[in-house]
């Protein structure tokens, strides 16, 4: 089953096509990989999906629902959350209530205020490798443990599809590893996810299968290894 549809979607930004008629899908249980140059396309197809932009045209289905234009708590409360580019958090705010604002937007209030929300958040923190610093600040967190509460605050809405966005650029390569091994254990928990991510190792590891935009165009499509015999992939993205 298909958790997610993306047809013919298409964004535009003046004369530039960030998106032009994309068409792919994410099965549940998958983990699939969206890599391609910089300005490709790939965090406007997340932006689009999550709900920070509205298509221009085409179809975007959530577990056959269409939800191209709705707004992003909206998207969050059907299932799907994320994670960012450029990491944000919120930087004097202890990581638990990082967390915890993860339960606030996925749900209703009440729900995130709960004693259940906060055992629930210290469950999510020891998943995610950072039980032990639940009352450090964001902001005194090392770059790989920030983008580790990314996703633990993702995580807190209870998604059925996560949609990572470079979780793993600007991490030492022991680091590369240990997040790998954290995308793979969020599979397992019944987390479908779909991921934008440069680390060519760890797309090609972990993908099920990975989709590469051009120009706001998809231009190949399949495993990990028909994707490094594709002469085009090769030549506008791989190398030789």
């Amino acid at each position: 089953m298909n958790i997610l549809e993306i047809e013919g979607l298409c964004k535009y930004f003046g004369g530039l096509s960030a998106a032009a008629g994309v068409d792919l899908h994410v099965a549940e249980g998958e983990i699939v990989g969206l890599i391609g140059p910089n300005g490709a396309g790939k965090t406007t197809v997340f932006n689009l999906v999550s709900g920070a932009l509205v298509p221009d045209s085409g179809s975007i289905r959530f577990k056959g629902i269409a939800i191209e234009g709705r707004k992003p708590h909206e998207i969050r409360r059907r299932g799907i959350a994320r994670t960012f580019q450029a990491v944000k958090v919120f930087s004097n705010m202890s990581t638990l209530d990082n967390v915890l604002l993860g339960h606030l937007f996925g749900g209703a209030e009440q729900q995130a205020m709960t004693d259940s929300a906060r055992r629930e958040t210290e469950e999510i923190l020891e998943f995610v490798g950072l039980k032990g610093m639940k009352e450090t600040r964001a902001r005194d967190l090392i770059l790989a443990n920030q983008k580790r509460l990314e996703v633990a605050r993702a995580l807190a809405a209870r998604p059925h599809l996560l949609l990572l966005d470079e979780v793993m650029a600007g991490l030492t390569p022991t680091e590369v590893a240990s997040s790998m091994d954290l995308v793979k254990k969020i599979r397992e928990t019944g987390v479908t996810v779909f991921m934008i991510e440069h680390v060519m190792k760890a797309i090609m590891s972990i993908c099920d299968r990975i989709v590469v935009l051009h120009h706001g165009e998809k231009i190949a499509e399949g495993t990990a290894q028909e994707i490094v015999q594709n002469r085009t992939v090769i030549e506008v993205y791989l190398g030789e």
